[in-house]
């Protein structure tokens, strides 16, 4: 298990030299914020994290989207228009060198003058941005799969809004650890909700499932990604609510998110997934979205 978990580690990056703040681009040691801005006291902002293969990014529209949707349930200003972001997310990635990276995008609320719930009015947005390497994953991994653990969903009840509070993920990452998984997969009662960082699928006797969108659930760009790949390969794909009793009985199990694209659950709380290998219907999605990849990239 200590070796899945190392294998997965590698494919995390530190932060790339230049990031942005508030429209500008600069060292990234050197970005600095307000200790009274409400994304530090209050976690009262909205992040994205947006995939870049060779320089281009991945359905930044749909990330841009979802970000929109998100600054208006926190009635947050957003403080550029669709252009001036796309502008900016181009300027931070060629300041990085373009390649193969992620991108993170955060905007706060802004700093006020102190620390009160109700927001003063006409706060100035904060907006923080950074970039990090990411690389495929090791042909190890991809051969066997990661762990995961069934957790019970300690989240708040909108987690359709991408919100930069994340202590329940945090937590729920850290207990995943402790009972030697790379995941946790969250339920809420007898219901699949999501990954504490992923979407989840399910697949048995070759029919693929992954529960709707729902304020228990993250609008995931990369599920909708994975939805493309399987229209292409044409894969049906059902979308309902996947009972918890379905997970130990399913032949594959992925997750899916913006980094890691997706990836097979091989174990599931210390029991194997199927045969207990990479099943082949992911096979089959994996290497279609690596061709979506390069046909998106150019």
């Amino acid at each position: 298990m200590a070796r899945k978990l190392s294998l997965l580690a590698q494919h995390m990056a530190n932060a790339l030299p230049h990031s942005l703040l508030n429209g500008a681009i600069v060292p990234t040691n050197d970005a600095r914020i307000s200790p009274l801005d409400r994304g530090f006291l209050f976690g009262d902002g909205i992040y994205e994290v947006v995939p870049v293969y060779a320089g281009k990014p991945l359905r930044l529209t749909a990330h841009f989207d979802r970000l929109q949707d998100g600054l208006d349930a926190l009635e947050i200003a957003n403080p550029y228009s669709r252009a001036r972001w796309a502008e900016l997310v181009h300027e931070l990635i060629a300041s990085n060198g373009g390649g193969d990276m992620g991108v993170y995008l955060e905007v706060s609320r802004g700093a006020g003058k102190g620390r009160d719930f109700l927001p003063e009015p006409d706060m100035q947005p904060t907006v923080f941005g950074f970039c990090f390497p990411i690389t495929p994953p090791k042909p190890e991994l991809l051969a066997r799969g990661i762990a995961a653990a069934t957790l019970e969903d300690i989240r708040w009840q909108r987690c359709d809004i991408k919100s930069i509070a994340l202590v329940g993920p945090v937590m729920l990452k850290m207990e995943a650890k402790r009972r030697g998984a790379d995941e946790a997969i969250l339920v809420r009662g007898e219901r699949l909700a999501e990954g504490s960082s992923s979407a989840v699928f399910v697949v048995k006797n070759g029919r693929i499932a992954t529960p709707p969108a729902s304020h228990e659930r993250l609008p995931s760009i990369t599920r909708l990604v994975v939805g493309d790949v399987l229209d292409a390969l044409k894969l049906p794909l059902e979308v309902r609510e996947v009972r918890r009793g379905e997970l130990p009985a399913a032949d594959e199990i992925w997750i899916a998110s913006s980094t890691r694209e997706a990836l097979p659950v091989t174990s599931l709380d210390g029991k194997a997934v199927g045969e207990g290998g990479p099943g082949p219907v992911w096979r089959r999605v994996f290497d279609e979205f690596q061709a979506l990849k390069q046909r998106e990239a150019g």
